[in-house]
């Protein structure tokens, strides 16, 4: 059984050595040092397993699954807990704190590859869907024009830089303009229904999209409903009157 793994642990050597056996027994790795790159990680990639370090600089690798246990869409993420702590009290906090395994270091490769075989088949997680499909017109409105099929957003003349996330995100907006649409919904239409991530994910999103829109003024066309979510704002009284030059 093949997954997307996250190791997540300071010290390069092990991240090498980790991912190096994992790609050796089929598995995708991906690395990274810390608790905050881990969650930048998670939420650009979903993994289907983390392999956690308990010392992490920064919030400590318990304190992380803590987090994620807490958010409903990371409750499932299948989680091993790795670190040189020998005790047995150790090994109850991390399990009690919600990892599904635990190893002390040093281990034996083989032994953790079979103790990620044993987790996956336990948890029998559903796959990560793929992000869901753009929508395939190019749509072009209150001064933006959004091209799927050349991945561009331009401003007048100008080009906006978006990321994959914040691109998907402004082409299901655009595509809906005046709509509303909770953080739920957003999940399910950007990331894909089986997005192993948190709603608070989608407001880092949006704020990533209107610092891109904000050279052009267009920040503004992302507003916020509270209670509710977020919309596109096709036309505002302003449009009228010519007063927004930059839409």
């Amino acid at each position: 059984m093949s997954a997307h793994v996250l190791v997540v642990d300071p010290d390069p050597a092990i991240r090498q050595l980790l991912a190096l056996n994992l790609t050796r027994a089929g598995h995708d790795a991906a690395s990274c040092l810390d608790a905050e790159s881990a969650l930048v990680s998670i939420d650009e990639h979903p993994p289907e397993m983390l392999l956690l370090e308990w010392d992490l600089p920064g919030q400590s690798g318990q304190a992380l699954i803590r987090r994620l246990r807490a958010a409903t869409t990371t409750r499932e993420l299948p989680i091993i807990m790795l670190s040189a702590r020998a005790g047995e009290h150790d090994k109850i906090l991390a399990l009690e704190s919600g990892a599904d395994d635990y190893l002390t270091k040093p281990f034996n490769p083989r032994e953790l590859l079979a103790r990620i075989g044993a987790v996956l088949r336990r948890r029998a997680p559903a796959p990560v869907a793929p992000a869901a499909a753009l929508a395939p017109d190019v749509v072009q409105m209150a001064g933006l024009r959004l091209d799927p099929g050349t991945q561009r957003v331009m401003a007048g003349a100008r080009q906006v830089a978006l990321g994959p996330v914040e691109f998907r995100l402004l082409n299901f907006l655009m595509h809906h303009p005046e709509r509303v649409h909770s953080r739920s919904q957003l999940l399910d239409q950007v990331w894909g229904r089986h997005a192993v991530l948190d709603e608070r994910t989608v407001d880092t999103h949006v704020g990533r999209l209107r610092n891109a829109l904000q050279p052009s003024g267009h920040q503004q066309r992302i507003e916020t409903v509270r209670g509710s979510g977020y919309r596109f704002v096709a036309w505002r009284a302003q449009d009228a009157f010519g007063w927004d030059s930059a839409a």
